[in-house]
């Protein structure tokens, strides 16, 4: 008896599946993926998505590939810009892709960047930084710095993602005796604004490490 999985189904490409994949992640949670109920979000069998996507993690990863390729415009750093402008502008971007999907943040922050669309994108990186004189090892640590802070500044960000319980708002006061500043940020809003923050903090370190040895 044939197997169902290497079948291909006229009608679908694994562009239409990753699509797909990353509107049912944005509505029903990261935690509800599966193929059977992507399938049937379809219309589709979910035995006949196997022909495209192999397996979840392959499934994972091609989201995460096709989400970078569909934003690729604004992720690619502009190669005429001076270095530290360039890595600033992509950290921005990343910002708001990831935004505009918060429940692929699971996906990213979870797993290794391992697709070609994920390489083009990092690569275009630290081309831009190495053809200005940037060693290559310290270029490294720029991408990686950059975006362990976007990702981790993003999640903070979004709070929760769809699929995941809302926190218990009285979990987010503070006694105002106990912690007098922590209570006063809280209340009037000091130190809580996430676009001044990522602003300021993606300058320092782009220009932390400008100014390095």
């Amino acid at each position: 008896m044939a197997d169902r999985r290497s079948r291909p189904r006229a009608g679908l490409t694994r562009e239409k599946i990753l699509d797909a994949a990353i509107a049912f992640v944005g509505e029903h949670g990261l935690t509800a993926l599966s193929t059977r109920k992507l399938g049937a979000a379809m219309g589709v069998d979910g035995m006949s998505l196997y022909h495209y996507v192999p397996s979840k993690a392959a499934l994972l990863d091609g989201m995460v590939e096709r989400l970078l390729e569909r934003s690729k415009g604004e992720l690619l750093p502009d190669e005429d810009q001076p270095w530290p402008e360039a890595m600033t502008a992509m950290a921005h971007a990343m910002r708001a892709t990831l935004l505009a999907h918060p429940a692929t943040l699971g996906i990213l922050a979870t797993r290794p960047v391992n697709s070609p669309g994920a390489y083009r994108i990092l690569e275009s990186g630290l081309a831009v930084m190495c053809d200005q004189g940037v060693p290559l090892g310290r270029a490294m640590d720029i991408v990686n710095a950059l975006m362990m802070f976007v990702i981790g500044h993003t999640l903070a960000e979004v709070g929760t993602t769809p699929g995941h319980e809302q926190a218990d708002s009285a979990q987010a006061e503070a006694d105002a005796d106990a912690y007098p500043l922590l209570a006063e940020s809280l209340a009037t809003g000091a130190g809580l604004d996430f676009e001044s923050r990522f602003t300021l903090t993606v300058d320092i370190l782009v220009r932390g490490f400008a100014a390095a040895p």
